[in-house]
């Protein structure tokens, strides 16, 4: 059995695909993004035990070593991840996808689907796919909430189970990619035109920050690779907001609502129709 780092489970979310859909946030990135709004995502726990003595409610201890988390204290204030130095949690617990998927049932029949998101949830395959099966017997949507740099032509078990990738792609041009993220973008394009091609291209997400983004590229490149297949795909243009974010954009402004209309209206006119703002 596959197991994975769960950093959190929302047990209804309005805002991780369509519907009402169980969230899970699995640990652990492989970038490292100037906007990054979640670095506490980021890296597991090296028990460095920073935050223990900053937990109020005495929630976190250093046992044998190890940081030790007691969730029937624990209030949620955060603290814990907001002291840490390495952008890890002291909250993680190491699941099977059984155990996660016992956990999704407690919300059916109220939810449409799940979603599994992270930090990037591709680090762990196989856990992916044990708990997509899971949750296909069960009559559930499932999706990817994917930063793209995993091949996702790799994982030919993993896909036939998978109902769509929500795709966030970073940058275009694969010289500010790596500036922003410190990783290249190889396979970033290559996933965009399998997962429309194969029809499992949920939605298309673009973090708009004037200066650190080349959004109008991403728009005019990703509307140019799809072609005709760009009026089927939902594009998300989602607005900066710093709260969060610790990396070099933490005091980076949003981009203004003109902006931001401005970039809907590109898109429209490259080919894109479903576009949408948050």
């Amino acid at each position: 059995m596959a197991i994975a780092p769960v950093g959190k489970i929302i047990p209804f979310s309005m805002v991780d695909g369509p519907g009402s859909r169980s969230s899970i946030f699995l640990q652990g990135c492989n970038l490292r993004c100037h906007y990054c709004h979640n670095p506490e995502t980021q890296a597991l726990c090296v028990d460095c035990a920073a935050c223990v003595n900053g937990c109020p409610a005495k929630a976190l201890s250093l046992q044998a070593g190890k940081v030790t988390w007691n969730e029937s204290n624990c209030i949620f204030c955060d603290r814990c991840i907001q002291i840490c130095p390495h952008n890890a949690s002291p909250r993680v617990r190491m699941l099977g996808a059984t155990d996660v998927f016992r956990r999704v049932q407690k919300s059916m029949p109220f939810i449409r689907g799940i979603t599994v998101s992270g930090g990037e949830c591709m680090l762990y395959p196989a856990f992916l796919t044990e708990l997509f099966v899971l949750a296909k017997e069960a009559g559930l949507n499932t999706l990817i909430d994917s930063n793209g740099t995993f091949d996702f032509h790799c994982y030919p078990e993993l896909m036939r189970v998978c109902d769509g990738v929500m795709m966030d792609v970073k940058s275009w041009d694969s010289n500010v990619f790596r500036s922003l993220t410190g990783s290249g973008n190889e396979n970033v394009k290559e996933n965009l035109r399998y997962l429309a091609d194969s029809g499992r291209l949920e939605e298309i997400r673009v973090v708009c920050l004037d200066g650190f983004v080349d959004a109008e590229s991403i728009i005019r490149g990703t509307a140019e690779m799809l072609a005709d297949k760009a009026a089927q795909q939902k594009m998300h243009l989602i607005r900066f907001r710093r709260f969060g974010v610790r990396g070099p954009a933490a005091n980076e402004p949003s981009p203004s609502e003109d902006k931001m209309k401005q970039l809907r209206e590109l898109a429209i006119k490259s080919g894109f129709q479903n576009v949408f703002i948050t």
